[in-house]
């Protein structure tokens, strides 16, 4: 059971704290470098300039890849949210 979060007793406080939601995720990477996954399969890289509340997104700097290999690039990309299979943020180092 240690490897459960904790819901009850020590260290719960801690751990509730320490939470963060996803809208707080997608609030902290506005800006930053991201991988955007599709159902089909299609992947896009780039700089994510904004969202919505429908995963709608925007893009800018984009790449699209498929299958691994470079299709297209294009300066903004919008994205439907109803398309997003996942967001994957990019380390900032």
């Amino acid at each position: 059971s240690r490897g459960i979060m904790a819901s009850k007793g020590e260290g719960a406080g801690a751990a509730a704290a320490d939470t963060k939601t996803p809208a707080d995720f997608l609030k902290s990477i506005k800006g930053r470098h991201v991988e955007v996954k599709l159902n089909s399969g299609c992947d896009y890289k780039g700089v994510l300039a904004c969202l919505d509340g429908y995963m709608n997104i925007a893009m800018e700097q984009t790449e699209e890849f498929v299958d691994g290999q470079l299709k297209n690039k294009y300066g903004d990309c919008f994205i439907r949210g109803n398309n997003v299979l996942y967001i994957h943020a990019k380390n900032s180092a």
